[in-house]
This record gives structure tokens, C-alpha cells and sequence, in this order.
């Protein structure tokens, strides 16, 4: 019997683009699927959007068709033969590269289908601090942010959180290292990132999920437009990413609410909060 609590959204973010997001979106969604969870995975790099191209699919509509052409959230949801089902966007619109207000709430309002449907909503965003980027991971639950050991991977994410803590009050981020040499490259990358955010930043939480380590094998997949995962469940980074997903069905969410709204925040809003 599947849980009677609203599901569980968490974006898939980062600070700059080519840390490998969506890969790690596209996976985390496969290897959830695997562990019986029923998963949407949201592509919400809206004018740019990749999920469908990393998946080798050609979904006929698109979340521009819900915006402009009134078809409904559940003829836009398109079913992956890896056991979840895609949320795809359009690519090069400029009319999708930010929402309107209206936009977001009839968003807000379509998710209201899927309330009852799924465990998981994986929100891809796109990468850096434009408003369609902060929209969805403030409309998210937990945010999932994902660097790899370049310098300017550092900074960048460093900027997402400072502006997400300073402009909306958000304060906690799991952190992912993707792409890295060894653990303890990673480790290091990830140091670096909290020390900043300790010495210039107040109450932010991060907490150091794991990393992903280089693997030929990833960028294989992406030429031969399939998972990693299921090309070479076996991989290093397939393990990796496997053993990440299994963290995520552990996850202790926080059961307060920010001041954000969020998808499915009606059962959120009105759902039985523990007797303190």
C-alpha cells in the first residue's frame, strides 16, 4: 500500500551548466523506479530542455502545449520504457524561458493530477539564479545541488545558495559531487564549498550525500542515448547512483514548512503534523 503522504519533490540543481544534472536526474529517476517508487521526472530547463534528448525520446507534446495550448498535465506526461514516466519541456522557445505568475500557479494547479499518483517528483532545473531556477527549487521540498570539483562549479553553487538563503530564506542542500577522481577529491570540493557558506553565510545546512565518480562509461550512455544505469548497471558510477537513490527513500524531510509555496502544497498545508 503506497503512502497516504503527499510525494516527496526534490530538484536536481547546480550552479552551472556541464556539471551533469540531468544525467544524474534521469538516473536517480531509473534506479527509484527500480525500488518499486513511482516516479515523475520534471524537466524544468524550460527553453532549454535535454531530458527527452538524454532518454533517446521524441514525446509529442511538451509543457509548452500545457501553457499555450491548453492540453491537459496528464496527455503532457509521457511514459519512459525505464518504469517512470517524463514531464518533457520545449527547446529553443524563447515564450518558455520564463514563466509568468499565472504560469506558475496553473503549474501549481495541473500537479494537483499527480498528487495521489507517485512517490517521487525529480525536478531537473536548469543551471545558475534566473527566475525559472529559483521558482522550481522553491517549489521543491529538498534541493539535490550538484558540483563537480571545477573552480567554477565551486563558485557558481556557492552563488545559487547565497542567493536562495539571502532572497527567499532557504537553508538546506544536499550536496552531490559529480565527475569526481576519488572520494577524496570530492570530500575536499565539498569542504571548501561549506566553509564558504559558514564563514559569509548564517544557518545554512548542507549535507554531503555522496559522490559520483569519472566513468567513461557515463559519457558512452550519452552518445548512445540511454541511462547509464541501465546500459551498465554494474558501473561505478551506476552503483554510485543507485546507492544515492537509496538514500533518498531514507530521507528525513523536514515537516516545516518555509514560506515558499510548493507543488502539492494543499496535502502539505493540511496533512496531520506530529504532536510535539
Amino acid at each position: 500500500m503506497h503512502s497516504k503522504n503527499p510525494p516527496l519533490v526534490f530538484s536536481v540543481t547546480s550552479g552551472k551548466g556541464g556539471v551533469g544534472k540531468t544525467n544524474i536526474s534521469v538516473n536517480l529517476a531509473l534506479c527509484l523506479a527500480k525500488l518499486d517508487k513511482r516516479v515523475v521526472l520534471l524537466d524544468a530547463d524550460l527553453g532549454l530542455a535535454n531530458v527527452d534528448v538524454v532518454l533517446g525520446l521524441a514525446p509529442e507534446l511538451n509543457l509548452f502545449h500545457l501553457f499555450h495550448q491548453g492540453v491537459s498535465l496528464k496527455k503532457v506526461l509521457y511514459k519512459t520504457p525505464y518504469g517512470f514516466h517524463i514531464l518533457p519541456a520545449s527547446s529553443g522557445v524563447a515564450e518558455m524561458l520564463s514563466l509568468s505568475t499565472g504560469q506558475k500557479l496553473e503549474l501549481l494547479e495541473a500537479m494537483d493530477y499527480l498528487e495521489d499518483r507517485i512517490d517521487y517528483l525529480i525536478v531537473d532545473t536548469g543551471a545558475g539564479i534566473n527566475d525559472n531556477v529559483l521558482y522550481f527549487n522553491l517549489a521543491a521540498r529538498e534541493r539535490l545541488l550538484v558540483l563537480t570539483t571545477e573552480p567554477t562549479s565551486l563558485t557558481d553553487a556557492y552563488a545559487l545558495i547565497k542567493v536562495m538563503h539571502m532572497n527567499h530564506a532557504v537553508n538546506r542542500f544536499r550536496v552531490v559531487v559529480n565527475m569526481a577522481q576519488s572520494e577524496k577529491a570530492a570530500k575536499q570540493v565539498f569542504s571548501k564549498l561549506y566553509a564558504a557558506c559558514d564563514h559569509f553565510l548564517d544557518g545554512i545546512s548542507l549535507d554531503f550525500v555522496d559522490f559520483i565518480p569519472h566513468d567513461t562509461t557515463v559519457r558512452q550512455a550519452v552518445i548512445r542515448q540511454t541511462p547509464f544505469c541501465h546500459m551498465a548497471p554494474e558501473a561505478p558510477a551506476s552503483l554510485k547512483v543507485g546507492a544515492i537513490a537509496r538514500k533518498i527513500t531514507s530521507w528525513d524531510v523536514d515537516a516545516q514548512l518555509d514560506g515558499n509555496i510548493k507543488f502539492f502544497w494543499k496535502k502539505l498545508l493540511f496533512q496531520e503534523q506530529p504532536v510535539a
